[in-house]
């Protein structure tokens, strides 16, 4: 387990370095082995690490391409990450890591947002590309991983737990009555996207979703249980 977190920011100005370590603070708990910090102009990524499968340096988040083009934070684990390694790897692609995160940056250089397809395991993470300056966030078929955002005026915020995105102070923290009905009727379950928060939406399992300098896009399924 590992916590994510990321502003990018839809109006001039950088991205919000404070923003960024007050939202590491609540997710400690789910990574207690290292912080990081990524900051490019209107995006900022962090990262909370539970150090698993590849415990040297070369694995630490958020994690760069080569080029530099790519940021990725990413919670989970991806169970065929040897066999895409190997896959990548006869493509042209070389690793720095012996880790599941880089397979999932080469996997997105190589086939984009289908990236999630070649995927098997639980998952949450995001993907800043600055080569189209949009973020490109995926969840897990069955909603293992949990990812939550919220958009304001100013910025969009991601994080692995709600906790992160109220400690910023920039929340609508006012009950959704539709999110309450569900809760009351639905064995204390509120479907994605809503949150029982008017301020808080939570990418639904088995989407993708894209955000640029305008805000999010709408989320789009790529898988359903048949």
């Amino acid at each position: 387990m590992c916590g994510i977190c990321g502003e990018l920011r839809l109006k001039q100005g950088p991205a919000e370095q404070d923003n960024i370590r007050t939202m590491l603070g609540p997710l400690r708990p789910r990574g207690p082995d290292d912080e990081g910090i990524f900051s490019a102009g209107q995006i900022a990524l962090g990262h909370r690490r539970l150090a698993i499968i590849d415990l040297s340096a070369a694995a630490q988040q958020p994690m760069l391409s080569a080029d530099q083009s790519l940021a990725i934070v990413f919670n989970g684990t991806i169970y065929n990450y040897p066999q895409l390694r190997q896959q990548l790897q006869g493509l042209g692609y070389a690793f720095k890591s012996s880790g599941d995160t880089e397979v999932i940056l080469q996997a997105y250089r190589h086939w984009g947002a289908e990236c999630v397809h070649h995927l098997v395991g639980m998952f949450a993470f995001a993907i800043w590309d600055a080569r189209i300056n949009k973020l490109f966030m995926a969840r897990d078929r069955l909603g293992i991983k949990p990812l939550y955002y919220s958009q304001t005026g100013n910025s969009f915020l991601f994080a692995s737990n709600t906790q992160a995105l109220l400690a910023t102070g920039e929340i609508d923290s006012a009950i959704d009555p539709q999110a309450l009905q569900h809760q009351f009727t639905l064995h204390a379950v509120v479907p994605a996207p809503r949150t029982i928060l008017k301020g808080i939406r939570k990418l639904q399992p088995g989407h993708v979703m894209w955000v640029d300098e305008h805000g999010a896009g709408e989320a789009q399924g790529y898988w359903q249980l048949s």
